[in-house]
């Protein structure tokens, strides 16, 4: 009687023919490249913007440090990474930012440069019309002034018309749906929300070359970390066709944060995404690519 689960279960499988067999992954694993650099402020990366030809990308720790970075490719695969400038990020005021304000977590980078970047603590984006001037805090709603301080904006996206997306990484609406706000230039809007299953919060967000809205999500446990990312087809009041392109198990990779959409000389799609050490030497800083159906 004991074996009897067992024996129906192959039967059932072998009935199936194949059918039954799992689908292969909608998303190819690339590289994980492990990221070190002698620089002393290094670690802590949350946010990255990787040019569309994948060799260079700018880059923000969680401690409102934005740096750009060369990428060195062979065949397509990192082989290495030279960090350039690097700098400090200022405050509304000019000055360099110190406590509950300085933990920036998304960033998104406008067709003419202008860097928006979101921060946790005090919930908030702000532009950087360049990467030495005082931020521009643009307008906080309500919503915002009311967010944990380690679950606030860590997601930031940009899409063609130049309008942010930004959404809290651990506050549900009260449908139990992941809220999405908008900026136009002139006031933050909700136009839509997205399903979640309670699992995963969204912590990186990037519009691709395809138009669409990637979302990187992260799950974690005692053992680790496991990621997912998932796309949607946007418009004005909704999003739609929901795709999940990636979801890890536990210890797959380290603590994925940030995300960045572009297209390689093939012409297919490439996710990268950047982990966040914590400046924890039990964690690493971590590039991973994926290849991306279209």
């Amino acid at each position: 009687m004991r074996h009897r689960p067992a024996i129906e279960l192959i039967l059932a499988l072998a009935l199936a023919g194949p059918a039954a067999a799992a689908e292969p992954p909608p998303a190819e694993f690339l590289q994980s490249w492990e990221w070190t650099a002698d620089a002393p402020w290094f670690g802590g990366v949350s946010g990255i913007e990787v040019s569309q030809d994948g060799a260079s990308m700018t880059g923000l720790t969680d401690r409102s440090m934005l740096f750009t970075a060369r990428i060195s490719r062979d065949g397509g695969r990192i082989a290495g990474i030279e960090i350039g400038e690097a700098r400090k990020l200022r405050s509304s005021k000019g000055e360099k930012m110190r406590g509950s304000i300085v933990d920036s977590e998304g960033l998104a980078v406008a067709a003419d440069g202008t860097l928006y970047v979101s921060f946790e603590g005090v919930a908030r984006v702000a532009r950087y019309a360049a990467p030495e001037d005082a931020a521009e805090v643009l307008p906080r709603p309500q919503e915002f002034r009311t967010l944990p301080q380690n679950g606030a904006l860590e997601a930031l996206a940009i899409d063609a018309a130049g309008r942010l997306y930004t959404m809290p990484e651990d506050r549900l609406d009260g449908e139990g749906r992941i809220p999405v706000y908008r900026w136009d230039g002139n006031a933050w809007t909700r136009p839509f929300s997205l399903p979640t299953d309670g699992r995963f919060l969204p912590v990186g967000a990037d519009f691709g070359p395809d138009g669409r809205l990637y979302v990187l999500e992260r799950a974690y446990n005692i053992f680790g970390f496991r990621a997912r990312l998932r796309r949607w087809v946007v418009t004005e009041t909704g999003a739609s066709d929901e795709e999940t392109l990636i979801e890890t198990a536990t210890g797959t990779h380290d603590n994925l944060e940030g995300v960045s959409i572009w297209r390689d000389a093939d012409g297919d799609l490439r996710a990268t995404l950047v982990s966040d050490d914590n400046f924890n030497p039990l964690q690493r800083s971590e590039l991973v690519e994926y290849r991306l159906p279209e």
